[in-house]
Parts: structure tokens; C-alpha cells; sequence
């Protein structure tokens, strides 16, 4: 650590959960860092594969793995296990079925250095199941930038940043007291904003050095149309939460995290199953309410595209009509 006299030791965690098909491949790609001082935390989250065996295989190759096993709770959980364990000066996290480059965290950390920086982030790319580079979900920068916590804050209430705490490298301070939320969705959104207000800037690197693995069916990714992820009733939630963070922190921030708010409604209307638009259905009644609330800061915001606007306008007032005409739109598109 700084003025130490000893290298910064980095732990990365990474949670386990029957994922042995490509947990090797993970485990292997921190192993393979060029920065050596760095401990590796697996966390088995209650596995029923080979995936906490694996795991312990691993940590008699290398000394500086960890195990734990755990009663399954899911991703925050095992994450917070982690945090709780780890004994370096900086903390980063990687996906079990995701992978990263050889020089990450070498990079992050000499940036974090020579900038005294409390959280640094890295670029990354998403791979499908055929090893194809897909669109990039949250665009690289051409040079390193330097962002305040306001831009940072900006970024994110406009779709813009990468919230993942996989692409960053943090300093271990940072969560001597704050956790991920367990039993939510939309868990990185919610602790990266609570984080922000203590952290006077971030630095984004332009390589893409994290590889998110995309797997049909994870997380939000469903064939199923009667199927509805919870991350879709968190992601309003944390819109709700984030919004009392800017009007306290970055008041002058509120008409971007007000189209947030609105953003977030018309990402779970478009999606809620049309069975579920029911009266009984007090979360939905309340979205379906705030949208007719807010009819104004629809149609004066400046962020929400005119097409947003519209089907903002037509849920708060006719939901379950403009659902059963957007479903037979969508169908027919995916004929043509």
C-alpha cells in the first residue's frame, strides 16, 4: 500500500454458483494477471455441481485462493461474504462465467496510484455463447477521462455509464460499512450510488479488458413472456432511491434523474406480463399512478426522446391496450 513499502495487494471475489462449465476459464484469467500481489476469494453461494470442488482444486494450485462455501443466497450475499474476508488495500470483483484480461488490474491499479483515486474503472465488451464480440453496452472512451462524481452520477441517470462493479477496481475503504443489497436485483446501481457521494472522481480507461459473457437465459434474458424478472420491480425501486441521493447530493441533477424515474416505469410497463396488469397488483397500480402524476415532467423533459414520451403518455393512461398493441407490433416485426 501507499507509503508501505510493500506493493498494494489487490483481492478480487468472485462468486460461485453451478457454474462449473466456465469456472476455470475465470479463475484462470485472474491467475494469469500481471499484477502477482493479489489474493482470489471464490465464494461457493451453495453450489449442487462440481463447482465448489473445482474451486478447491484450484486454491491447492495456487496459494493465493480462498475458498468459502455458503448456504445459497445469491449474488450480493456472496459478494458481501467476500468483502468481509478480504484483506487487500483494493477490492475488485469478476462474474464467474466472465473473464478478463491479462493486464487489468496492473492497469487500474497504477492509474488509482498516481492519481490517488478511490475507484478507477476499465472498458469492456460482451461475448455471446459463440465467442462473437456483440454491440458494446456502454461505449469506451477514445483516451483515459477523469470524472467527477457529478458527470459519474450524470452518466448513469442517463443510461450512460457502466454501473457493473466487475469493470472497477475500488479502494477497500470504500466498503468497510456499505454492502450489496441482499435479496435484490439491480444490486451494482444500487451500492455505485450510495458509493458515489464519497468518491471526488473516477477515472475511465479505454480498454476493453473485462469480457462479460453473455448466456441466453441470465438474468433479464427470457423467451418466456409470462415470465417477469424481479430486476424489472428493482430497477424502479432504485430509481426511486437514487432520486433522493441527487436531491440531496446534486440538486441541479434532478430533471436528469426524474427521466430516470421515468425511464425505469416505462422499462417495467413494456414488460410486465399483460396477466399481471391487475388491480390486485399494488406494485403496478403505483407505477401505472406515478406516470399519470408525472404526465408534465413528461412531456417538458428534455432527456426522453419523443417516442418515449408517447408510450409514457398512452401507460399512464391505457396500459394494458397499448401492451396488447406493442406485443402484436413486436410479433410482427420478428416475422418480417
Amino acid at each position: 500500500m501507499e507509503g508501505t513499502g510493500r506493493p498494494a495487494l489487490i483481492s478480487v471475489i468472485v462468486p460461485v454458483y453451478n457454474i462449473v462449465e466456465y469456472l476455470q476459464r475465470c479463475v484462470d484469467s485472474i491467475r494469469r494477471q500481471t499484477w502477482r500481489n493479489l489474493e482470489i476469494i471464490l465464494v461457493d453461494d451453495g453450489s449442487t455441481d462440481n463447482s465448489g470442488a473445482l474451486a478447491e482444486k484450484m486454491a491447492l494450485e495456487d496459494k493465493r485462493i480462498r475458498v468459502f462455501h455458503k448456504e445459497n443466497g445469491g449474488s450480493s450475499s456472496a459478494r458481501n461474504l467476500g468483502i468481509s474476508h478480504a484483506r487487500g488495500d483494493y477490492i475488485g470483483f469478476v462474474d464467474s462465467d466472465d473473464y478478463i484480461e491479462p493486464q487489468m488490474y496492473e492497469r487500474l491499479l497504477s492509474v488509482a496510484l498516481s492519481e490517488n483515486l478511490l475507484m478507477v474503472q476499465t472498458s469492456r465488451d460482451e461475448i455471446d455463447e459463440q465467442g462473437n464480440k456483440m454491440p458494446d453496452v456502454c461505449i469506451p472512451p477514445d483516451v483515459p477521462q477523469l470524472w467527477e462524481c457529478e458527470r459519474f452520477m450524470r452518466e448513469l441517470l442517463l443510461h450512460r455509464g457502466d454501473c457493473s462493479f466487475c469493470t472497477k477496481l475500488i479502494h477497500a475503504s470504500l466498503l468497510k460499512e456499505e454492502r450489496f443489497p441482499v435479496g435484490e436485483l439491480n444490486e451494482d446501481f444500487n451500492l455505485l450510488v450510495r458509493l458515489l457521494p464519497r468518491v471526488p472522481a473516477v477515472a475511465i480507461l479505454p480498454e476493453q479488458d473485462y469480457h462479460v459473457f453473455y448466456r441466453y437465459g441470465s438474468n433479464t434474458r427470457t423467451r418466456d413472456e409470462e415470465e417477469f424478472p424481479q430486476v424489472f420491480t428493482d430497477i424502479v425501486r432504485n430509481a426511486d432511491r437514487v432520486y433522493e441521493i441527487v436531491k440531496k447530493e446534486y440538486p441541479q441533477l434532478l430533471p436528469e434523474a426524474m427521466r430516470f424515474g421515468l425511464f425505469q416505469r416505462l422499462d417495467y410497463m413494456l414488460h410486465i406480463p399483460v396477466s399481471r396488469m391487475t388491480r390486485d397488483n399494488a406494485f403496478y397500480m403505483d407505477v401505472k399512478a406515478y406516470l399519470g402524476k408525472h404526465r408534465k415532467d413528461v412531456i417538458g423533459s428534455a432527456y426522453l426522446t419523443g417516442k418515449n414520451k408517447v408510450y409514457l403518455l398512452l401507460l399512464g393512461t391505457a396500459p394494458r391496450l397499448v401492451r396488447r398493441v406493442h406485443r402484436m407490433l413486436m410479433r410482427t416485426r420478428k416475422k418480417e
